[in-house]
């Protein structure tokens, strides 16, 4: 990474550097150059050298798009004069799996107080979950969950975070077989049986397309001891619904509270990996620190979970050169064709996802928002990739198949057996996730001072104060097992995480 005055340029093949802070009109921020036009934006790219129309502009030492005009050198460099464009799909598969093992950091072995759940699992919270099996009952659920949250009764129950309704509007008018089928009965089963939830209560109508009776026969049997389930239209209506879900989880909460935290070994915790409102400053700060905390956990033997595939679009060779076999890189090259025939047949683009806040922020095509997200998976190999909510299997580096969108990316991840959850951000963000905490991490300073209640963690230091970014890494890993032992996150605290519940929904709506 190399500084001149206000920029930096991060690699040696780069064409182009990031502003660190706000340039006024006339200036010359890398010390040579034409002068700004206008006033530009920290986190904004600028030419370092001059780039002809059609030529290859790069960041990270990789290809971010395409000059659509003349760029001459000092240049503002954005959607004016920058163009997404095809990106190489010469992939190397596996050529750098040697270098990846190598990466796995020899680290001594850590823990955390969480809860050893029957089966074996471990959680890191204890929730009560209402897991609505179709729209229909998304009010009784919400209903009854409110009516036990705010009755006072939960403070004689210590060891219990609370009741959790997890309601969705679909579950029915869907097709009973296909891809948008499979994502739903895998959401609501991976929520009911998750190791942060002590006990599950399904809520259906009665005559959707969501049965029970089909998810068991998918899943097998439940333990009748921890999850039940009711429908409105055999309990006589709504409101005798509401009521018999509050007593029955009234009878519940002596049994569910009757555990205790005890140590278990951090190999154990399965991390899901977000970002949204990202910046220009995403893949710089808080993806690549997140990326090291990442390697750290794989390094105790615990799971990572990278998701959202139109968001590595572009920098999918940097996962395929070191993955664990020709399968799994076939997994992922499988995904990503989906997408482009599905963005295709929608007639958008996949160049289509950076937001306008993205943009605001300095990020110009989905190639360099991709190359940002990336970072936070560290540098270990990539295990396996994983259909949407598919249940968490190995350890290390996975992927899961996940639209970009942050609520239904993790839902996701969540339903796979993700305990805890990190989110990176550079526009601000008021994310939060159950029965999974989500820990939200700035990219820059001041993002952290604007949104204090919001930020659990501050990564924007490694620019503006010169934090060294392995021991940024090594914060964020203990902040995790300290969030992990119950801890509240900034998000928990304020109560967030009841409506980011979004089950993906692929297919007809008939």
């Amino acid at each position: 990474m190399a500084e001149h005055s206000d920029c930096l340029k991060l690699h040696p093949k780069d064409t182009v550097s990031i502003l660190t802070v706000r340039a006024d009109a006339g200036a010359t921020p890398l010390g040579y150059g034409v002068p700004l036009e206008k006033p530009v934006t920290r986190g904004h790219k600028i030419a370092n050298v001059d780039i002809p129309e059609g030529g290859e502009i790069y960041k990270f030492g990789q290809l971010i798009g395409y000059a659509a005009r003349d760029i001459k050198a000092g240049e503002h460099v954005h959607v004016h004069n920058c163009t997404f464009g095809d990106h190489g799909r010469d992939y190397q598969i596996g050529a750098d799996l040697e270098a990846a093992k190598a990466a796995i950091p020899a680290v001594k072995p850590a823990s955390f107080m969480g809860y050893r759940r029957a089966n074996g699992a471990a959680g890191t919270r204890n929730y009560i979950a209402i897991c609505g099996t179709v729209n229909c009952s998304a009010t009784v659920i919400r209903r009854a969950a409110d009516i036990i949250n705010h009755s006072g009764i939960l403070d004689q129950y210590p060891n219990i975070d609370g009741i959790a309704a997890f309601a969705h509007g679909t579950g029915c008018g869907m097709a009973n077989s296909g891809p948008g089928f499979d994502n739903l009965q895998r959401v609501l089963w991976g929520y009911a049986t998750h190791p942060n939830v002590g006990a599950a209560l399904f809520v259906g109508l009665g005559c959707e397309q969501m049965q029970l009776a089909r998810m068991r026969e998918i899943h097998g049997e439940m333990d009748e001891s921890r999850f039940f389930q009711m429908t409105i239209q055999e309990n006589g209506g709504t409101m005798k619904s509401i009521n018999m879900i509050v007593d029955h989880i009234k009878a519940l909460l002596p049994t569910v509270n009757d555990v205790t935290r005890v140590e278990i070994p951090a190999s154990e915790l399965k991390l899901a990996l977000q970002c949204g409102g990202s910046d220009g400053f995403s893949g710089i700060t808080a993806n690549p620190a997140l990326g090291i905390a990442s390697d750290l956990l794989v390094g105790m033997g615990g799971t990572v979970i990278l998701s959202e595939t139109p968001e590595i679009y572009g920098a999918e060779q940097l996962l395929l050169r070191r993955a664990v076999s020709a399968d799994v890189a076939e997994k992922l090259l499988t995904r990503i064709k989906w997408w482009e025939d599905y963005t295709a047949a929608a007639h958008g683009s996949m160049d289509n996802n950076p937001s306008p806040g993205n943009k605001q922020g300095g990020l110009t095509t989905i190639l360099e928002k991709s190359l940002g997200a990336v970072a936070k998976a560290g540098s270990t190999p990539l295990a396996d990739v994983l259909e949407y909510a598919e249940q968490i299997r190995e350890k290390g580096l996975l992927f899961m198949d996940t639209p970009g969108y942050d609520p239904v990316s993790a839902t996701g991840q969540i339903a796979g057996g993700a305990q805890m959850l990190c989110f990176t951000t550079g526009r601000g963000s008021a994310f939060g996730s159950k029965p999974t905490p989500t820990i939200k991490i700035a990219t820059n300073s001041a993002l952290f001072a604007a949104m204090p209640d919001d930020m659990d963690l501050n990564c924007g230091d490694i620019l503006s104060d010169g934090a060294d970014i392995q021991a940024k890494g090594q914060e964020i890993l203990d902040l995790i097992l300290k969030s992990a032992s119950g801890q509240k996150t900034k998000s928990e605290s304020m109560g967030l995480g009841d409506n980011e519940f979004v089950p993906w929904q692929v297919g007809a709506v008939m």
